[in-house]
């Protein structure tokens, strides 16, 4: 490691002057060991560059998918905002930025609001829309900008042979550089080289340029296995590395058990979130908990026996309910505000029941039992549960009606958002003709 690291920042250092018209540094930076290392060899090498020569500007990006462990998004909170303290403090070109999903693509607005079941390995739609896309939106905007960018990485060909197989396989012959699935983009992984071992034995003997040490971090991995982080000599020693922070919410894994040995050593607070994590799980498999229609851009499909659509009402309401408990409670015990779920998030959900038709229960009767409160929803979204309470008045006599109505308002609705409306009238004819027959067979709900 002695003889790595000079290299490193040496090569480091040579690649940042290369540039006549320096192309941006985008570092991805998610508070865990690899990316920590990173950030902290460019920052020492970038320090032994005069300051008349500092001319690359460099944006730290941390990704926040919203449903991160809290006990890991309390510590970058810390992290981030030192990050950006000292680099003004020392003079360097470096900014901070914090990179979420678009409101219709977080977690709880597609679980809860839409009834997307929990992601699996064959049906992973967390991945594009909490992680890939919201980076992907910043690093295309610094292309714009300057017309190229370079991605720095914290990949390590130790940390897996399919990792190294594709560093290998990007690798630009001759240069640093690999190129980018993006256009105009490339990546540089400086510390791609370094064993697991190395790693630690370099943040336990070194502290960061921007203040403080790396306590906090390592205790945070020792916690997570359940087991200590000893000093890594040799190949023979495990390491504390091999815990996988991420979504507290994962259910594409059976267990989280970087989750449980974080609660195995003492954060029991976070044991109302593995009860909802493993509800999410269990319900996914549960037929009764799914709908047996699926959601399509025009309306849905016939009942099926053998069709999984999204869940049920009743089920998205239980994880509402869950949530918000889960909420206060850590609120309650840990003195602050920490949230789980926003209040757009909130009004989102809500929009997307009224969409779908579900106007029982309401998001702000939920939220106002658990909290004791007397939150509305806002005006425009309250209208339309005054237009539902209109619609069963006037349908008191056949209550069934005004699921038959719900249902065409939402063809007519879909087409129109599609700008689409051909074939409209033969759809809302073969949906009452689908009425009449569920009707007949008792499957249309008063």
């Amino acid at each position: 490691m002695s003889l790595k690291l000079p290299f490193i920042e040496a090569e480091i250092t040579d690649q940042y002057l290369y540039d006549e018209n320096p192309r941006p540094w985008i570092i991805g930076f998610s508070g865990g060991k690899d990316s920590t290392m990173l950030l902290q060899v460019v920052w020492r090498a970038l320090m032994k560059i005069p300051a008349e020569l500092r001319k690359r500007d460099i944006y730290v990006v941390c990704n926040d998918t919203l449903v991160e462990n809290p006990k890991i998004v309390s510590f970058i909170n810390r992290t981030l905002k030192l990050l950006q303290k000292s680099a003004t403090q020392q003079g360097l070109p470096i900014s901070v930025h914090r990179t979420t999903p678009r409101l219709e693509d977080t977690f709880w607005v597609n679980l809860i609001g839409k009834g997307y079941p929990a992601p699996t390995n064959s049906f992973r739609w967390c991945t594009e829309r909490l992680k890939i896309n919201p980076t992907t939106r910043f690093i295309q905007e610094k292309i714009s900008e300057a017309g190229e960018a370079i991605i720095l990485l914290g990949t390590r060909s130790d940390e897996s042979q399919s990792r190294a197989r594709s560093m290998k396989r990007h690798e630009l012959k001759g240069q640093r550089l690999r190129k980018h699935i993006l256009p105009n983009a490339f990546v540089y992984a400086p510390i791609r080289d370094i064993e697991t071992g190395e790693l630690w034995q370099y943040m336990m003997q070194v502290s960061p340029p921007w203040g403080g040490t790396h306590k906090e971090l390592v205790t945070l991995y020792r916690n997570a296995n359940s087991g200590d982080c000893p000093l890594v000599i040799d190949e023979t020693t495990p390491s504390c590395g091999n815990s996988r922070f991420g979504c507290w919410v994962c259910t594409v894994v059976s267990r989280d058990k970087s989750m449980e040995g974080l609660i195995g050593n003492g954060d029991d607070w976070m044991e109302p979130l593995m009860e909802l994590r493993n509800k999410i799980l269990v319900e996914r498999s549960n037929r009764d908990s799914r709908e047996k229609r699926r959601r399509t851009e025009s309306a849905y499909k016939e009942d099926d026996d053998n069709t999984w659509g999204p869940y049920t009402p009743k089920i998205r309401a239980e994880f509402l309910t869950m949530l918000l408990e889960a909420q206060k409670e850590i609120q309650d015990s840990q003195g602050d505000m920490m949230e789980l779920i926003t209040h757009q998030e909130l009004v989102a959900i809500q929009l997307t029941w009224f969409r779908d038709s579900v106007f029982t229960p309401k998001v702000a009767d939920i939220y106002n039992r658990i909290y004791n409160t007397n939150l509305a929803m806002p005006r425009h979204v309250e209208k339309l549960y005054r237009e539902e309470e209109l619609l069963r008045e006037a349908c008191a006599d056949q209550p069934e009606h005004v699921e038959l109505i719900q249902e065409m308002l939402l063809l007519q609705r879909n087409r129109t958002l599609l700008r689409n409306k051909r074939g409209l009238q033969q759809d809302l004819e073969k949906h009452l003709e689908s009425f009449l027959v569920r009707r007949i067979k008792g499957t249309v709900h008063a």
